[in-house]
């Protein structure tokens, strides 16, 4: 096992998954020379050459098209958006092409894409570098949607994406580009959880927490700001966004009775709404409280000096936790 943050993992499962398959190449605005804004692709380029590691012009709608004829020729191309707001102008052509071809053209053709999107705020980043896009592609059928949390998830998940023949949305957190975190870089993709499934960041027995990406960290500085007065909180990474892991999601609903889901996005038809709806659907003789979301507000991203408030922290989640639990000392009753 090796320390390293999120972003040199991201760097290591390019590396190896490049190095074990020659189809892989890589693609996006300054990913070559410079590495990458966020230098996730730094010294790719001279290991595997221009013509894997691909600078392209800043043409979004272009860099995804080009990818689908790639696709269609064999290649395993792997995209990345610069920012998660830039992925707007390539929405037609992952929406029409990436995520329809394979079934318009029933199965002779594979879409094996695998789109990068530095995603979601907390950095004090530019207007449009702060996006949450991601229920728009999850209500898109024919896409999978991940979202790691951690480095081992990333080195991974991120192997386990391009090795898919579905096209998959690969979104990462930008403030965890910098966290550390134990990562097996020995660890073959094969034994490694499917990528589909939602994994128990911390076990607990009076409240289900459901989250991904950066929210995980927050969601379990709850439950263990929570624990100091008794209550156990069970965080659940979801991981997959598309689909969702529900036989793991609904063992917990079912073990606790209630049910809080958080995310960065806004809450309106946001992927917490789906899968409340889901969840309720499944467990409903089981949910002891009305299940709570809390999320963005549903607002156009702030500015990066009152992102703090937009984005859901440890107190708005302790709020949620103490109305499933109907603690007389929430804080809505108090201002009510």
């Amino acid at each position: 096992m090796t320390e390293i943050t999120m972003g040199k993992a991201l760097t290591a499962g390019l590396r190896s998954a490049m190095g074990r398959d020659d189809r892989v190449l890589i693609m996006g605005e300054d990913i070559g020379r410079l590495g990458g804004v966020f230098r996730i692709t730094d010294g790719l380029l001279d290991e595997f050459g221009p013509k894997r590691v691909i600078d392209t012009p800043l043409a979004e709608s272009g860099i995804v098209g080009t990818a689908v004829g790639l696709a269609v020729r064999g290649f395993r191309p792997v995209v990345e958006i610069q920012f998660d707001g830039f992925v707007y102008p390539a929405f037609d052509q992952i929406v029409c092409q990436v995520a329809k071809l394979h079934y318009r053209t029933r199965g002779r053709v594979k879409m094996p894409i695998t789109i990068r999107i530095p995603w979601a705020g907390g950095v004090g980043a530019a207007e449009h570098h702060s996006e949450s896009p991601e229920a728009y592609f999850v209500h898109t059928a024919g896409l999978r949607v991940v979202a790691v949390s951690n480095p081992q998830d990333a080195f991974t998940v991120l192997q386990q994406a391009i090795a898919s023949d579905d096209p998959v949305i690969f979104f990462e957190p930008k403030r965890l580009y910098h966290a550390k975190g134990e990562v097996d870089l020995d660890a073959d993709i094969a034994d490694a959880p499917p990528m589909g499934l939602a994994r128990v960041a911390r076990e607990g027995d009076d409240v289900t927490l459901v989250t991904y990406g950066a929210q995980v960290t927050t969601a379990l500085d709850a439950a263990a700001a929570a624990e100091d007065e008794g209550i156990s909180i069970e965080v659940i990474d979801a991981r997959s966004l598309s689909p969702v892991d529900y036989r793991t999601l609904a063992a917990s609903v079912r073990k606790t009775g209630r049910l809080v889901v958080t995310h960065e996005a806004g809450g309106e038809a946001g992927v917490a709404a789906e899968i409340i709806t889901s969840l309720t659907e499944q467990c409903f003789h089981y949910l002891e409280a009305a299940p709570q979301r809390v999320t963005g507000h549903d607002i156009p991203y702030p500015p990066a000096k009152l992102e703090k408030h937009h984005l859901p922290d440890l107190d708005r989640i302790l709020d949620a936790v103490d109305r499933v639990l109907d603690r007389p000392n929430s804080l809505s009753e108090v201002a009510l």
